[in-house]
């Protein structure tokens, strides 16, 4: 289903309703052309901790040199 921002701006309430029960996406268009979708979320809910474990590098030492030269003016 499509429909423009306009008729969207004033049913959206109607049309959320409608995703939610049919399951079906809706284009919402500017001028024509298609900008968004709103679809219903199907995702589960993700653990951020998940996400980010084993993604973290472990620093030995952070507060000495690296050993390589830097110009902080550059």
């Amino acid at each position: 289903m499509e429909t423009s921002k306009s008729e969207f701006k004033a049913k959206a309430l109607e049309y959320f309703r409608l995703v939610e029960e049919t399951g079906d996406p809706i284009v919402i268009t500017d001028r024509g052309t298609p900008t968004i979708e709103v679809r219903p979320f199907r995702g589960e809910v993700r653990d951020i901790w998940a996400l980010l474990r084993g993604s973290v590098l472990r620093y030995e030492a952070p507060l000495e040199p690296t050993g390589e030269p830097w110009d902080a003016l550059s």
